[in-house]
């Protein structure tokens, strides 16, 4: 978050934040050099967005056999596809980095990008590159998940509408955008990505999806009221899921946690809750009801 001074300073702000993006471009450039010694992610955070994925990185970041990637989200599977495998690598450590004296396996590493699980192209795109890796599905009660995205997209001045009138129009104009991005391997839908807070919430839908590329056992789910209310027990399946040993981050804070500007309003919880109910009962089937709100 920018200090207070440079957020009353808007083109200050915007200046350091272009700065920030070509010292992070430049350094990508020269990672890229070493693209062939560099690793491929052993776990991929594959969302859902506004589940705590931010925490439960920040937690696997500390622990002292994961070596952190260049940043976070890389976003290469949905956004940035088209840049190629040395690119993709330039983000994660070397190899040479990875390696064990003390007959410990090798550390691993890994990313964070929410709009993978949602984003319908991913899945294929991944099982070409990283067939191997294991993927962590954070999973929040679909309604609060939705109402929590509409904020972080109001916060970011991406949101301008009543969280209504945005779902009103998600459900009249979605569809059309994601038969546009089947057919066109190369489109990007704004729409899709930053807007649609009705259907991220879907998620049996986008579990069946990777699991046509990926075996059941190689995706994990968590759920995000399990990991807020036990982050010690939560994290701790996930290390095990991982295969690397016990460990105790410095402390569990909740990371990309903001308050919200308005509250949602009780018609429009008791809509969410019936239009998820079908969707949530074909989770519960997938996951073994592993998954239940």
């Amino acid at each position: 978050m920018a200090p207070p001074f440079l957020r009353r300073m808007p083109r200050v702000r915007r200046a350091v934040r272009a700065g920030r993006v070509r010292g992070q471009q430049a350094a990508l450039h020269w990672r890229a050099l070493s693209a062939g010694r560099r690793m491929l992610p052993h776990f991929i955070v594959i969302g859902a967005q506004k589940a705590g994925t931010s925490s439960l990185f920040e937690y696997l970041c500390a622990h002292p056999d994961v070596l952190p990637p260049f940043r976070k989200e890389v976003h290469f599977f949905d956004n940035a596809f088209e840049r190629g495998e040395r690119w993709y690598r330039a983000f994660f450590p070397r190899a040479s980095a990875a390696a064990r004296r003390d007959g410990r396996p090798a550390a691993v590493t890994g990313e964070a990008s929410p709009y993978y699980l949602f984003e319908p192209r991913v899945p294929e795109r991944a099982h070409a590159l990283v067939p191997g890796a294991r993927l962590i599905a954070l999973l929040r009660d679909p309604v609060e998940r939705a109402f929590s995205q509409y904020e972080h997209s109001r916060r970011k001045g991406l949101e301008t509408r009543t969280f209504e009138e945005a779902i009103e129009e998600e459900l009249r104009e979605l569809p059309g955008e994601v038969e546009r991005m089947l057919a066109d391997p190369g489109y990007r839908s704004p729409l899709h990505q930053h807007r649609a807070y009705l259907a991220r919430g879907c998620y049996a839908e986008q579990l069946e999806r990777w699991s046509r590329w990926y075996p059941r056992e190689r995706i994990l789910l968590v759920r995000s009221e399990d990991l807020f209310a036990d982050p010690a027990r939560a994290f701790g399946r996930v290390l095990e899921y991982l295969g690397l040993r016990p460990f105790t981050p410095p402390g569990f804070a909740a990371h990309n946690s903001h308050p919200y500007r308005s509250r949602l309003r009780p018609e429009t919880r008791a809509f969410l809750e019936r239009y998820y109910a079908p969707h949530n009962a074909r989770l519960r089937e997938w996951s073994g009801n592993a998954i239940a709100w």
